[in-house]
């Protein structure tokens, strides 16, 4: 059964159920995806899951992206690694967790520990931290360039975008912690996006 055929099916049985994952997706699919990621995410890995797991998997949507994104913020731990277990539980369960968090991790560490070691013979030369400086400013473009492609999918009105600039001001200005952060928002946006009486009436009508 394709996708449409699925989705068609929940609808006419009124559930509102997430469909399964597609048969495609196999444990070692997930592993596989997850260990590229995390050996080619140079200079930031949010920009590479997305365009991974949006774009070229089509595993999420833009607005699953962004959901799975807050949890993983709201939770200790990096938001990369937080990603790939959410993402690998949604996927295959318990066993997709798994793999995916040991394929992200496994590149960086065999890496990072590498490059702590030559960073520690010639850290101070002056091209290598040319070369760190350059990549730190091209990994704020990545993240930046992430941050509109999701907006533009992600934020409808002005309630969104009142939001964006609360949390903004909230973690920049006021210095509050980021779970708390998107604890308020959060509320709000139940708050804001509740269903209306009158609305209510006339879809019933």
């Amino acid at each position: 059964m394709s996708d449409t055929g699925a989705a068609a099916a929940i609808d006419a049985a009124g559930g509102a159920e997430t469909p399964a994952a597609p048969p495609a997706v196999t444990v070692a699919g997930i592993f596989w995806v997850f260990l590229y990621i995390g050996a080619t995410s140079f200079g930031g890995a949010l920009p590479y899951l997305r365009t991974h797991l949006v774009s070229r998997q089509r595993w999420l949507d833009d607005p699953t992206f962004v959901q799975l994104l807050s949890i993983s913020q709201s939770l200790p731990g990096l938001n990369t690694t937080n990603m790939a277990v959410l993402v690998g539980d949604r996927l295959r369960g318990t066993w997709g967790a798994a793999v995916a968090l040991l394929g992200m991790c496994l590149p960086s560490m065999l890496i990072m520990t590498e490059v702590a070691v030559l960073y520690g013979r010639h850290g101070e030369r002056p091209l290598v931290t040319a070369l760190l400086h350059g990549v730190a400013a091209a990994a704020v473009g990545l993240i930046l360039a992430t941050t509109v492609q999701l907006g533009r999918k992600s934020l409808q009105g002005v309630g969104d975008m009142v939001f964006v600039a609360l949390a903004v001001v909230a973690v920049h200005r006021f210095k509050v912690s980021i779970p708390l952060v998107l604890l308020g928002v959060g509320a709000l946006g139940v708050w804001w996006y509740r269903p209306r009486r009158g609305a209510q009436g006339a879809a019933d009508s």
